[in-house]
């Protein structure tokens, strides 16, 4: 995620940390060369080349925008869902360190699993090592008998559970307050299945699909609709026509997966490293590792 003050008025049209310009780049580039190819020919050989009514283009322009309005509003959707879903999983592992904390005194063993369930969750929805991301956190018997799971974290909130009921069964939790903590666990566990759902479930892709060649047709065309209008100013709109409309079709693809690590998607380590310090703080623990902190504007 990108974390910077805003720039003033001139300085924001020079930005590139953040800007989606440098990952269309190439394309822009292809459209203001065509729009020069455009203008050339049609001085050159006046007649041969083809000279689009603006109207058209425009109406066009205004429909097109309206669809690629709607996938963003979706992308983004999916991206604040995504942001609401990790402030779910903050709210609920405090919750569980602080109520277990207070019942049953310190717990390193829960409060720990909850870090290292964090970490590997964080792992599971980039495609890393699910085990290596929780293995700093558990026992080496615990982290032995998960190896084989088709899902570390779900694993890890097992363990959390049979620890919980064993405690039950002891005697040292009453029935109301073990539903209580296993809510907590509960709230964790419907956590991982939506942004599991997110990362999962895609946009159709037909529609995605549909959008793209849209998105290449009508800048590949607009050269031709400006020609005739703006003459040696075409490659200059073309091209200002195509930040525009491929800026979007861009941020939507990035705000579409949000636990990926684009600039513009979730800073997840930055999450899953607070939440670290904050349970290792409910132990009393003081030698704490310090907050991740912005790179180049870029929070990971």
């Amino acid at each position: 995620m990108i974390l910077r003050p805003r720039p003033g008025a001139w300085a924001l049209l020079f930005v590139l940390r953040g800007s989606i310009v440098p990952v269309m780049a190439p394309r822009l580039l292809s459209v203001a060369l065509l729009g020069v190819l455009v203008v050339v020919a049609a001085r050159q050989w006046p007649g041969w080349v083809p000279q689009l009514p603006l109207p058209a283009f425009a109406l066009f322009g205004l429909a097109f925008s309206i669809f690629l309005g709607f996938r963003n509003n979706v992308c983004y959707d999916r991206w604040w869902e995504a942001r609401s879903q990790w402030g779910r999983l903050i709210v609920e592992t405090r919750g569980l360190a602080r109520e277990s904390t207070a019942l049953l005194g310190p717990r390193p063993e829960l409060v720990r699993r909850g870090i290292g369930f964090t970490h590997a969750l964080c792992a599971r929805l980039r495609k890393r090592d699910e085990l290596a991301a929780a293995r700093p956190w558990l026992p080496a018997e615990e982290v032995a008998a998960i190896a084989a799971s088709p899902n570390i974290p779900d694993a890890i909130l097992l363990l959390m559970n049979a620890e919980l009921a064993r405690l039950w069964r002891e005697g040292a939790l009453s029935d109301m307050l073990y539903r209580g903590l296993v809510a907590r666990l509960q709230g964790l566990a419907e956590m991982q299945s939506a942004c599991e759902r997110i990362l999962t479930t895609p946009l159709p892709f037909a529609y995605t699909l549909l959008l793209h060649r849209a998105a290449f047709l009508f800048c590949l065309l607009v050269p031709f609709g400006l020609v005739g209008v703006i003459g040696l100013a075409t490659p200059i709109a073309s091209a200002m026509l195509a930040y525009a409309f491929f800026g979007l079709d861009v941020l939507g693809d990035q705000l579409e997966d949000p636990f990926g690590e684009d600039p513009n998607d979730l800073p997840l380590n930055a999450i899953t490293r607070m939440v670290e310090i904050e349970l290792l703080a409910t132990l009393g623990e003081t030698d704490l590792p310090p907050p991740l902190e912005p790179v180049d504007y870029f929070l990971s």
